[in-house]
């Protein structure tokens, strides 16, 4: 069960280090504020397969024979067998969403590095050399799995997922009134584009949402209801400015991921459309974190608290 009595680590990444714990040599995702892999804490859902991608379904306690609402939940880059991911999922599903969370990586999550408790806090030349030829290493990974996972490659298949769920539980989807979506770091993104109307072509994966659209091109309109998001990665203003469902969104102050101008911009283009929306801006905390996990600093576990819960509300309200 998702609780704090079997929570696994808070997220970690080489920009937060002093914030988290650490471990002898552990693996955990490249990308700035992910969740560390499986950690060994139990999860209530589990994972399925919808249209051959892996989803990770998690239920209300007491559904079907009580009335739930479909939730999607999009992680950042560990993906769907992340137990804290999981464990962010029985969170929602606690609160009465049954919740999907799809594999938007098609089993390709991001690539990992290492920590190790033995670091010197005084590196030596020789070592200051290998941690640069490390971080290097990293950031052409990271680089290259990012060219991997493009919305071309990531719509479709998250077409195919929703396509599955209106049918596997169209209980929850009519209960609802629609699907609604809240995603983390990476999967930030795509709860906007899916709350936009995407033109066909872009929802199929045939042209990026960058690129000009041909004249009369088709749109379908948005997938989901409303939308909860926090701290995104590789967000436009003009996903923003793009939306048309009612949107929440978790960011983090002088978050080099989700850039303070580009967060501003993007708030004033919703407020010049007349969008229903809330923002709440954190300052002092790390990015990813809002993503469940057992912190050892107060400050930032109590603002992972607010956040599940501004969140929360905000999903129940709509």
């Amino acid at each position: 069960m998702a609780d704090s009595e079997v929570a696994t680590r808070a997220p970690e990444s080489d920009a937060q280090e002093e914030t988290q714990p650490k471990g002898d040599g552990e693996a955990i995702s490249g990308i700035e504020g992910d969740t560390k892999p499986d950690q060994g804490a139990a999860s209530m859902g589990e994972v399925t397969k919808f249209n051959d991608i892996d989803v990770y379904v998690t239920k209300p306690p007491d559904y079907p024979h009580s009335p739930s609402k479909l939730l999607l939940l999009l992680t950042g880059g560990t993906g769907v067998h992340s137990t804290n991911n999981q464990l962010q999922a029985d969170k929602y599903a606690e609160e009465g969403f049954l919740v999907v969370m799809p594999d938007q990586f098609a089993g390709d999550p991001a690539p990992t590095t290492t920590t190790t408790a033995q670091a010197e806090e005084k590196p030596s030349i020789i070592e200051q050399v290998k941690l640069g030829v490390a971080s290097v290493a990293k950031s052409f990974s990271i680089d290259m799995w990012l060219a991997r996972h493009t919305p071309e490659k990531v719509l479709p298949l998250l077409q195919k997922v929703l396509a599955s769920v209106k049918e596997e539980f169209a209980d929850a989807v009519a209960n609802g009134g629609g699907i609604y979506a809240v995603g983390y770091c990476f999967g930030a993104r795509y709860v906007l584009l899916l709350g936009s109307d995407l033109h066909q072509d872009v929802a199929e994966g045939q042209r990026s949402p960058e690129a000009q659209a041909e004249e009369g091109m088709v749109t379908q309109g948005p997938q989901i209801k409303a939308g909860a998001i926090a701290h995104g990665t590789q967000i436009a203003k003009e996903d923003m400015a793009a939306l048309k469902v009612p949107v929440c969104i978790v960011a983090v102050e002088n978050d080099n991921l989700f850039p303070d101008e580009e967060r501003e911009q993007g708030r004033k283009a919703m407020e010049e459309a007349k969008l229903e929306h809330v923002m709440k801006v954190y300052p002092g905390v790390p990015h990813g974190f809002a993503v469940y996990g057992d912190y050892q600093d107060d400050k930032i576990a109590q603002a992972q608290g607010e956040a599940f819960q501004q969140m929360l509300a905000w999903l129940q309200a709509h």
